[in-house]
């Protein structure tokens, strides 16, 4: 059973620094898309980071790039997000999900493709 747990949330201050933290367990890790997706107050789902865990081609969100990075370390099956420079405007639920194909078809992917999420962890960036 593939189960995804993330950590690492909090609240912060307009300019901080968090990191985030998705461990997978019950699946091979190689060979998937993990995505770090976010949600806010009365906002839609919205695809902030990509990684193909084969690879590590990655893809950014317009909202997040330059200020976050995903990252992986497999040998932990671990997903990480790197997120300096906060706004208010990233306050959100953040959740890592997995997707099972191959990188191109994965870009054209939103979150109602992924089939394993994790249950989110809470952002808060004050002004």
């Amino acid at each position: 059973q593939v189960q995804l747990v993330e950590s690492g949330g909090g609240s912060v201050q307009a300019g901080g620094s968090l990191r985030l933290s998705c461990v997978a367990s019950g699946y091979i890790y190689s060979n998937a898309c993990m995505g770090w997706f976010r949600q806010g107050p009365g906002m839609g789902r919205e695809r902030i980071a990509i990684i193909y865990t084969g690879d590590g081609n990655t893809y950014y969100a317009d909202s997040v790039k330059g200020r976050f990075t995903i990252s992986q370390d497999n040998a932990k099956k671990t997903l990480y997000l790197q997120m300096n420079s906060l706004k208010p405007e990233d306050t959100a639920m953040y959740y890592c999900a997995a997707l099972f194909m191959g990188w191109v078809q994965c870009l054209a992917m939103n979150g109602d493709s992924y089939k394993y999420w994790g249950q989110g962890t809470q952002v808060t960036v004050s002004s």
